[in-house]
């Protein structure tokens, strides 16, 4: 029997393990010898935040949460590999599965690997070139002790064969986010706030913010959200505020009438507010897939994506924190001129079922 372990830390892990742990059931079900432990590390612990999205993916509940709650970079890392060194000690593994690039992703690899268990990284490969971005750190560590890639893109190939890595460790399989949104759009609900705002398809702008580099620093949050403001033409604004950013905006004062401070959605609530937007407003890496296969434009307020493929072919365009970018886009986008948006290869909602296969393969089951 091959066991596989998988990790799931924040919200974005959610959505990826999903699908590959339906598609682990499928393979069981069809007799083949393999089976999983879900390890949720507690990474993100806000109930909006974790177990909402347990329930609406139907995820099945954890085999453990290591509760490992808040601290800093530091304290995290050191929390989860302390804690889910235990955990493996007691419940070995073959193969410790991480995906996308949260400390969790990264911590637990370590751990892995040295306590000789393999490690496959979902989504791996993918490279932002920005070094000051944590989650950067956390998949080039990742990757440097990988044993086996389940990747999103060509591009992705291609950083990991230039790091060294050999074509036999890498599968390209496509975005397992895209498995979960493909699977739940006819399940997607409109979110209580919907009527009272008196929201119209197509008619309001979902806007999230949460990287430091725009929400640390009081001055520069206030002018980006003033200046989104000013150009959004009086639409409203749907702000699901993120528990750090919510502490900041406290103390700004940033009151504008048509400016929504909401609660962080669940997935069904969310992607139900994406799809119909006239557009998003981010900073987030994997919003920015979700919109590219949605065809709806984003705006995202960074000077790097780890995701080029959704502004080479998708619906998203970075504007950094530069207003006469930002204007410039605004009035793009005002005038109905923004791009329309293709589907990357292998988003086509089979990705998980290829990761399963490929894993048997790998281990001769």
């Amino acid at each position: 029997m091959l066991k596989i372990t998988i990790i799931a830390g924040a919200r974005p892990n959610f959505m990826k393990i999903a699908p590959i742990i339906e598609a682990i059931k499928n393979a069981k079900n069809k007799g083949k010898q393999i089976d999983y432990r879900l390890v949720h590390t507690g990474q993100h612990y806000d109930k909006k935040l974790s177990d909402t999205f347990f329930e609406e993916l139907n995820i099945p509940h954890p085999d453990i949460n290591l509760e490992v709650k808040s601290g800093t970079q530091a304290e995290q890392t050191a929390q989860i590999m302390t804690k889910f060194e235990a955990e493996l000690t007691k419940n070995p593994a073959d193969l410790v599965l991480v995906v996308g690039d949260v400390t969790s992703t990264m911590a637990c690899a370590i751990v892995a690997k040295k306590m000789h268990v393999d490690v496959a990284h979902v989504e791996g490969g993918i490279r932002s070139g920005d070094m000051k971005m944590p989650e950067e750190v956390n998949r080039i560590v990742t990757d440097s002790i990988t044993d086996y890639f389940f990747t999103t893109t060509d591009l992705a190939n291609e950083n990991l064969l230039s790091s060294g890595k050999s074509k036999s460790q890498l599968f390209l399989v496509g975005n397992v986010m895209i498995d979960t949104l493909f699977k739940n759009l006819n399940r997607l609900e409109k979110p209580k706030f919907w009527d009272e705002l008196g929201l119209d398809e197509k008619s309001y702008y979902v806007m999230t913010l949460h990287r430091p580099s725009n929400v640390d620093e009081e001055e520069q949050l206030r002018s980006l959200i003033s200046k989104i403001v000013e150009k959004s033409e009086g639409k409203p604004i749907i702000f699901p505020v993120h528990p750090r950013t919510k502490k900041l905006l406290q103390n700004l004062e940033l009151n504008f009438e048509n400016l929504h401070y909401v609660e962080p959605q669940g997935y069904l609530n969310f992607i139900y507010l994406i799809k119909n937007a006239f557009a998003v407003l981010t900073d987030s890496g994997g919003i920015t897939e979700e919109t590219t296969m949605l065809n709806v434009p984003c705006m995202t307020f960074r000077d790097s994506t780890e995701r080029p493929e959704t502004c080479e072919i998708g619906s998203n365009e970075l504007v950094g924190s530069d207003i006469s970018k930002i204007e410039k886009a605004f009035e793009r986008l005002n005038s109905g001129k923004w791009k329309q948006a293709s589907a990357p290869a292998l988003w086509d909602g089979e990705a998980a079922e290829r990761i399963v296969k490929d894993v048997l393969k790998i281990y001769g089951k």
